[in-house]
């Protein structure tokens, strides 16, 4: 079985890998995200996306870290509304801006991830895929925005909301992946983790049998 390397300083990244069964570590790289960014968001999340798995890959070569049988996955997550990219709000104001244009109307979560074996010369190469999720807002007061702001929970989320959080009060109706908008859609990536060999289902079922001994 490869190992796995998260490229993702999000807790909910990591803390979602861990719901299913998954063993990691975490590595991480700084990029400027906005070279990325075009007009089109599906191409930005996964151009983001990959240029963090490019990344990390050259952290580990900078570190003298054998590469062989390292996995790193990498993830994006984007909220668009009206066909604008909304980013993790700047400063309180910025997230204020954002909130009043989401409350009662429905916009849209791209979530993309890139496997990407550290060996180059591996068998199999790099996967980037997304997933979109649709999200509705309930009409907010600017009484309860600014409360939401002031929890703090705004700040380090695209679209300054957090469905895991308190910003589930916000959210109306959610068509699509819930994980998708929490930052790492479960279900696909589970899937294409097994084309290198990291079965997540069989794994956490080996280790019910083991607990059953």
């Amino acid at each position: 079985m490869m190992e796995l390397i998260l490229g993702s300083q999000s807790p909910r990244r990591r803390e979602l890998l861990e719901r299913i069964g998954l063993s990691f570590t975490v590595l991480t790289a700084d990029i400027d995200e906005t070279k990325y960014e075009t007009d089109d968001p599906i191409q930005t999340v996964c151009r983001i996306c990959e240029a963090k798995a490019r990344a990390v890959a050259a952290r580990l070569t900078a570190q003298g870290v054998s590469p062989a049988g390292k996995l790193i996955l990498t993830s994006d997550t984007i909220v668009v509304l009206d066909g604008q990219i909304m980013g993790k709000p700047h400063d309180p104001a910025e997230a204020q801006q954002m909130l009043t244009a989401l409350s009662g109307r429905e916009h849209a979560v791209y979530t993309a991830f890139s496997l990407l074996p550290a060996e180059a010369d591996l068998g199999h190469g790099r996967h980037t895929e997304y997933e979109k999720t649709l999200v509705r807002f309930r009409a907010l007061t600017r009484e309860e925005i600014l409360a939401y702001i002031a929890s703090g929970e705004p700040m380090d989320k695209a679209g300054a909301y957090g469905i895991q959080g308190l910003g589930a009060m916000l959210v109306e109706a959610i068509h699509g992946d819930f994980f998708t908008v929490m930052g790492l859609p479960l279900c696909r990536v589970a899937q294409r983790l097994k084309d290198y060999g990291i079965d997540a289902l069989s794994a956490s079922g080996a280790g019910a049998a083991d607990d059953a001994h």
